[in-house]
């Protein structure tokens, strides 16, 4: 009885798997790939989208994100479609003076990119492998929408984007007199005092 009841378990467990082979699932608004989130939680003060772009890019300006678009202008290339290792601004959201900028790790299709960035919750974590959508009517990367790796889903705000800041041209020195009077304004400490950045650069270059 024990093995005829074994036998019907089997077959009821292989019907089963039938029924569930045969449903289709859509897997279109899931990102292709997943990101991994990194929570700065070691002690240092927590880490900021200026300082860690800076470090985790070629793109050397200083000063708040709301800043960079204009800084960047005579010293590197700027434009309007993402390429890794460039700088994806992001400005005007949330009024003039809030920005966001977050470095390029891939580009994935014309639609979706991938980047690596800081704070984007306002927590002090570091996000990697973001995935970011264009959501824009003409496909020009004007506007964008973030993927939240903390709740598993596609953020409902949309948010504009300034341009990409490319890694070629003149790299600026920290005495550039651009950059000397305009201080990170959202930065855990000033120039060469980017404790959290710093700290944790060898344990994110492992995801790279």
């Amino acid at each position: 009885m024990r093995a005829f009841g074994k036998l019907v378990a089997a077959a009821l467990l292989a019907l089963g798997l039938q029924g569930c082979a045969s449903a289709v699932m859509d897997y279109s608004e899931m990102p292709r790939e997943r990101g991994q989130a990194r929570v700065e939680n070691d002690g240092h003060k927590p880490l900021q989208c200026v300082p860690y772009a800076r470090e985790h890019s070629a793109i050397k300006i200083y000063g708040d994100a709301y800043t960079w678009w204009d800084k960047a202008a005579g010293k590197y290339p700027r434009g309007t479609l993402p390429q890794a290792g460039a700088v994806m601004v992001l400005n005007n959201y949330a009024g003039a003076t809030r920005g966001h900028v977050a470095v390029v790790r891939q580009v994935m299709s014309a639609r979706e990119i991938r980047v690596d960035h800081a704070n984007w919750l306002d927590d002090g974590s570091i996000y990697i492998n973001n995935p970011i959508e264009d959501v824009s009517g003409d496909n020009d990367w004007s506007v964008v929408r973030v993927y939240n790796l903390k709740t598993g889903g596609w953020g409902g705000k949309l948010y504009p984007v300034q341009g990409f800041i490319e890694p070629a041209g003149r790299m600026p020195d920290r005495n550039d007199d651009n950059n000397a009077d305009h201080p990170d304004l959202v930065a855990d400490g000033g120039p060469g005092q980017h404790m959290g950045a710093t700290a944790l650069a060898s344990e994110i270059n492992a995801f790279r």
